[in-house]
């Protein structure tokens, strides 16, 4: 699934020595897989830090384990460790992990849901705000879910009309409309309290 080199495997090695702790490994994680946002995340894990769905790859003295959700956004990856002379760069090279965007064939659905991941939801996490689709009616009407910073924010109309109805609309042509279907009076950590600010997408 993944090619490791080992000058890679003898990088974390040392980095695992280094924590000195037994049985400890690397847990490697996709971030927004299918995205243009999409990137590769390490961390230290021990063994009782599983979640029982990973991947394990056997290493030299060491174990990967992959997040059982990041496996298809890794096939053909490889991960190598060119040194340098300040350290060193780690490399992971990971040709599926932005997918591929939808084409004209493709259903609204799915192109809906690209432009929100891929452009909408990276634009809004600056206010730690995000979009979910919920659904697309048969006439064309999206519906949305506003969470985190957007969730009861002041300026979330704002947002939906001047931001992300503009560009859904001019991204998939077929779009009617984009409504809100968040309950705002529910929202604990608004970006904005009140009516000041802008728009989270321009």
């Amino acid at each position: 699934m993944i090619e490791i080199s080992e000058r890679a495997q003898d990088h974390f090695r040392k980095l695992i020595a280094q924590q000195q702790i037994d049985g400890l490994g690397i847990r490697l994680h996709v971030a927004q897989g299918g995205t243009p946002a999409a990137n590769c995340e390490l961390e230290f894990c021990e063994r009782d830090e599983l979640q029982g769905n990973e991947w394990t790859i056997e290493c030299h003295g060491f174990e990967i384990h992959v997040d059982g959700d990041s496996v298809s956004w890794l096939e053909g990856a490889s991960i190598d460790f060119e040194p340098n002379a300040t350290g060193g760069l780690l490399n992971i090279r990971a040709p599926k992990i932005k997918g591929e965007v939808p084409g004209v064939e493709a259903g609204i659905v799915e192109r809906v849901r690209y432009v929100i991941e891929a452009t909408i939801n990276p634009q809004i996490a600056s206010h730690g705000g995000r979009v979910s689709l919920l659904e697309v009616t048969a006439d064309g009407v999206v519906v949305l879910q506003f969470g985190g910073g957007c969730h009861g924010c002041g300026m979330a109309d704002v947002t939906l009309k001047q931001g992300i109805e503009k560009t859904l609309r001019q991204q998939v042509p077929e779009i009617t409309a984009v409504r809100d279907a968040t309950d705002h009076s529910s929202g604990q950590h608004p970006f904005y309290e009140g009516k000041q600010g802008a728009s989270a997408v321009s």
